[in-house]
């Protein structure tokens, strides 16, 4: 086994939770929104 399969392989694997978080649209949209929100509020600063 080569080293990048046994680094692949050695991986953690996402939990129970994670992979729920990952497939709920409302999470997904919140994050989204809390993301773009961040994003704004740092270029409003930059373009003082």
């Amino acid at each position: 086994m080569s080293d990048v399969d046994r680094s692949i392989a050695e991986a953690p694997l996402p939990t129970a939770g994670t992979l729920r978080r990952r497939k709920n649209l409302f999470y997904q949209v919140t994050r989204f929104v809390a993301f773009n929100f961040r994003m704004m509020k740092m270029v409003t600063r930059a373009h003082h």
